[in-house]
């Protein structure tokens, strides 16, 4: 059976990046290791500290750059996290100093709120109703 255990977030500062999203997000580190020039730098949410690991992957590669700023500039998110209650999120992470470009929004069957990661990249919170 095939499972996901690894998925990625290209940042443009591994060191801001580890930072925002343990300090200002929650996640808990779980792998920091050397990698050439850059880390294997990944990050778990402390509610599932063996499920699946958020890598904070250099954005390097030349596409890499220029694709997170197509999405930021077309407002789309490059990934989403799972919340229990997205408008209480919100204010939790505004008063950390987090900016957002969403604030929570009803959308139909999900309530949604979009953030910016200081490292490139919008993410999207979301809550089933």
């Amino acid at each position: 059976m095939i499972r996901i255990s690894i998925t990625s977030v290209y940042v443009d500062d591994q060191a801001k990046a580890l930072a925002f999203y343990t300090e200002k997000l929650g996640f808990t580190k779980k792998t920091d290791l050397p990698a050439g020039e850059f880390r294997w730098l990944t990050v778990v949410s402390p509610a599932d500290p063996d499920g699946v690991e958020l890598l904070l992957e250099p954005d390097e590669h030349p596409a890499a750059g220029r694709f997170k700023e197509a999405l930021v500039a077309d407002g789309i998110p490059f990934t989403q996290f799972t919340v229990d209650d997205v408008s209480a999120e919100v204010e939790r992470l505004k008063g950390l100093g987090v900016e957002f470009t969403q604030d929570a929004t009803d959308m139909g069957p999900v309530v949604t709120a979009v953030l910016d990661d200081t490292c490139g990249n919008l993410i999207q919170l979301a809550a089933m109703k």
